[in-house]
């Protein structure tokens, strides 16, 4: 079993003990927040940021004690993050639902639920919660899965970052028609990470989309690379969570002067 794998086991385990009727997800809906779309902010800028609240990854294990997320997130939308992106698989990333609420109530920028979306409850549960954009992970996903949750997600109003890390995913990708693609230099089903995925397949997305580079990012070495690779955004967790001043470890990724 691949580490993707056991991961997504245990996300169905999870979910199977959450779950309720659909019926009390769409009350929830009604009532909340109108989504935000962050098109217009992630093609914007030259390079934009989708900043991470991650307390704990498969790969490094713990990464930071995040006692308030939501003020995390606030620190992010003052240096210039276009999304928030809040974890809220539990048992290797630490997040939570509670962590996407405690965000979604002090941000006003849109907000990506990461976690691993593989059944359609997922989607209204985002929703519910206030999400703006979710996940699609290639690597997790049957191609009728992958067609079936993006029409999912633009019904509910949501933008879907698609997740790839091969040249077969990245073509799987583009049959669905997304409007944003992630090229995740780490491999999901062994961990490892290798920045080249960057130079491999981002030249080969569409220029009218939205070009995501994720994992890896920890200098304004690598973020420079990426961008001449045509990355147009980054996703970026482990850095800032990790910084002292996360805002300032932002605008240092972007070559942007401190703020005294």
């Amino acid at each position: 079993m691949s580490v993707l794998d056991s991961i997504i086991e245990g996300v169905r385990e999870d979910l199977a003990a959450r779950r309720k009727p659909l019926g009390q997800l769409q009350e929830a809906i009604d009532q909340v927040a109108p989504v935000r779309d962050p098109l217009a902010a992630l093609l914007s800028a030259e390079i934009s940021v989708i900043a991470e609240v991650k307390r704990s990854s498969p790969s490094k294990g713990a990464l930071a004690t995040i006692k308030d997320p939501a003020a995390l997130a606030e620190q992010y939308e003052v240096a210039g993050a276009s999304i928030i992106s809040v974890l809220t698989e539990q048992r290797r990333f630490g997040g939570s639902l509670a962590d996407l609420d405690a965000v979604r109530s002090r941000v006003n920028i849109p907000i990506l639920r990461k976690d691993f979306m593989v059944d359609e409850y997922q989607f209204f549960e985002a929703r519910a919660h206030g999400a703006d954009v979710v996940l699609l992970i290639v690597a997790a996903l049957s191609q009728s899965q992958l067609n079936d949750f993006h029409q999912l997600a633009q019904g509910l109003g949501m933008r879907a970052l698609v997740e790839v890390h091969t040249n077969d995913e990245l073509e799987r990708a583009l049959e669905i028609s997304p409007y944003i693609v992630g090229v995740n230099s780490r491999n999901l089903k062994t961990l490892e990470v290798d920045a080249q995925s960057f130079a491999e397949l981002i030249p080969r997305i569409p220029i009218d989309l939205v070009r995501v580079a994720e994992s890896g990012i920890s200098s304004r070495a690598d973020v420079e690379f990426a961008q001449n690779q045509g990355a147009t955004a980054i996703l970026v967790g482990e850095a800032l969570v990790r910084a002292g001043d996360p805002g300032a470890a932002m605008r240092e990724l972007l070559g942007v002067d401190r703020i005294s």
